[in-house]
């Protein structure tokens, strides 16, 4: 697969860096710059991140963090037997737990939230930094609702984290789980209070929580200007007070 010439390989990780110095030089420079191809477009192209993880594996299975590449990319490519498969190999080659949440995800993917769900219960849970217990709570809270159990996947998210005022990296998408949940059981009142808290907290926009804030408020954006070219603005749209409740 082609990749930019500006690409060099020295744009991954140190660490991958690091586990790429078994290999020798010029094989290193190739796995190298295909793992930065996935880097770059496993969000906008998940099918084109997965081809270039493949090239990785192909030339370099026996590095941990290729494996951990080519997992995240089956993932994103929503191929979940082949990201389980591929994390389960990163998981024996390191001993390191930190991928047992997306495991637990992949499950999901494949219809087993019971085996989700045993794995959150799994002791490997404890040796997870906060982070990754935040986000085994979410896979948990999803796997209750793949099995019809809103009050349990409510249940599942009321946590510390849920609760504090503190804005972590993972603040705006448990808040926002938590509405998602709430509003799915009928709990519309709550569920708009949480979708707000979750876009005080998302400062990158990873979450759509603005719309779906403002589509309970029963905001609509339109066009200033209609199709002859008038400005239509007066009337048309939401008030400022509803533009700032419904954006970030």
């Amino acid at each position: 697969m082609p990749i930019p010439p500006e690409v060099t390989g020295e744009e991954i990780d140190k660490d991958v860096r690091q586990e790429l110095q078994s290999l020798p030089k010029t094989l290193a420079e190739d796995v190298a710059r295909n793992l930065v191809m996935v880097a770059r477009l496993i969000d906008e192209d998940p099918e084109a991140a997965y081809g270039y993880s493949r090239v990785a594996l192909r030339l370099a299975s026996r590095v941990a963090a290729v494996r951990e590449a080519a997992g995240f990319a089956a993932y994103a490519s929503q191929k979940y037997s082949e990201a389980l498969a591929e994390f389960r190999a990163a998981r024996r080659m390191t001993g390191n737990v930190d991928l047992w949440p997306v495991m637990a995800d992949c499950e999901r993917g494949l219809g087993r939230p019971e085996k989700a769900l045993d794995m959150a219960g799994a002791p490997e849970v404890h040796k997870l930094d906060k982070a990754g217990q935040v986000e085994m709570r979410l896979v948990a809270a999803g796997a209750r609702r793949d099995m019809g159990q809103l009050d349990a996947a409510i249940v599942t998210l009321q946590s510390p984290e849920l609760a504090s005022n503190s804005v972590q990296p993972w603040t705006a998408r448990l808040r926002y789980a938590y509405a998602d949940a709430l509003l799915s059981a009928g709990r519309e009142a709550e569920a708009r209070e949480w979708f707000a808290k979750a876009v005080e907290a998302d400062r990158d926009g990873s979450t759509d929580a603005s719309d779906r804030l403002a589509e309970l408020d029963g905001v609509e954006f339109t066009d200033a200007l209609d199709e002859g070219g008038e400005d239509t603005s007066e009337g048309a749209g939401p008030s400022d007070g509803e533009k700032d409740g419904a954006e970030d």
